[in-house]
């Protein structure tokens, strides 16, 4: 079951607790090689505010969380999904498969034509985790519309960065 967390669960601390750990193991792996020293990718101030904002999309299954997003709709008028976990122990079961298209379907009733993404890749060697994603992404029908540097869009990372990256954003048409 995916659903949007209900803004009142950003006051209990257990849940944000477990979105927060659950967001931090995923990327720890997904991430490893690409930050120097130890970087949490969230904190349970932002989850909570994710939350209260209504932009943290759960899955479940048994009443255990299996996965997480957020979702919100940009600026600039497209539909964004970011933070997308599935739990380590459920990889392969299809929770992010399920969740992509929960959040594209979120987009389309709202509305929005284009759905958009984010993915950190390193420049100068191939990450498995990243490689896996961008061709999963692509396989889902995004496509590269813009590589940049992190400095551009999030220039407080850029240093903490323990490789050069590019920034790649995908967009796909809805």
């Amino acid at each position: 079951m995916i659903s949007f967390a209900d803004p009142a669960l950003a006051t209990d601390n257990v849940f944000v607790a477990s979105i927060t750990d659950l967001v931090n193991e995923v990327y720890a792996a997904a991430e490893q090689g690409l930050w120097s020293g130890e970087t949490d990718r969230t904190n349970a101030a932002a989850v909570a505010a994710l939350i209260a904002a209504g932009e943290l999309v759960v899955a479940r299954e048994d009443g255990e969380i299996v996965g997480a997003a957020r979702v919100q709709r940009l600026p600039t008028g497209e539909g964004e999904v970011g933070m997308l976990v599935a739990h380590p122990k459920r990889r392969g079961a299809g929770i992010g498969r399920e969740l992509l298209a929960y959040a594209e379907g979120w987009a389309r009733t709202r509305g929005l034509t284009t759905m958009q993404l984010e993915l950190l890749v390193p420049r100068t060697w191939t990450h498995p985790v990243k490689d896996f994603l961008r061709g999963w992404y692509t396989r889902a029908g995004y496509q590269v519309v813009r590589v940049t540097d992190l400095t551009e869009d999030y220039p407080e990372l850029h240093p903490r960065l323990a490789t050069p990256c590019d920034f790649l954003i995908f967009n796909k048409a809805l």
